[in-house]
C-alpha cells in the first residue's frame, strides 16, 4: 500500500535531479523508494568525475532547491571527503557520488526493484 506523500515531493525531487544533471554528463536517476522504506520517498542519485564536480553538483542542488522552494537540507554529510555527499531533505534524499564510489555502492542495483521516475519527461512536460 502506497503511503501518503506530500504533493510537492515529486516536484522537489525532479528539481534536485535537474539541478544535479546541469553540472554533470553522468546520468542522474530518481528512484521511487516510498513503498519500500518508511524514511523517505525518493532517492536522487548523481555523480561527478572529480571532487570539484561533486562539490559543484551538491552546491547547485542546494542552491536551486532553496531558491525555488525555500527548503534547505535537514542534514548534509560527506562534504569533507566528497566521495559520497548525502543531502537529506526529508521526503527525498540526494546522493552525490564520486564516479568510483557510485560504481562501488551501486544504489541503482541495490534498489533495482524500485521504480524509476522519468524525471526528464516531467521537466519537459512542465515546460510545455
Amino acid at each position: 500500500m502506497r503511503r501518503s506523500r506530500h504533493p510537492l515531493t515529486v516536484e522537489q525531487a525532479v528539481l534536485a535531479a535537474e539541478a544535479a544533471s546541469s553540472k554533470t554528463l553522468e546520468p542522474t536517476v530518481v528512484i521511487d523508494v516510498g513503498d519500500l522504506i518508511a524514511i523517505t520517498d525518493y532517492f536522487v542519485v548523481a555523480s561527478g568525475s572529480n571532487d570539484r564536480q561533486v562539490r559543484a553538483i551538491a552546491d547547485e542542488v542546494e542552491h536551486r532547491v532553496k531558491t525555488v522552494t525555500g527548503s534547505a537540507p535537514r542534514r548534509v554529510e560527506g562534504l569533507d571527503d566528497l566521495r559520497w555527499v548525502l543531502m537529506d531533505y526529508g521526503d527525498f534524499v540526494v546522493h552525490v557520488f564520486h564516479a568510483e564510489a557510485r560504481a562501488y555502492y551501486d544504489l541503482e542495483r541495490l534498489w533495482g526493484d524500485a521504480p524509476r521516475l522519468d524525471w526528464e519527461a516531467e521537466v519537459g512536460a512542465a515546460r510545455l
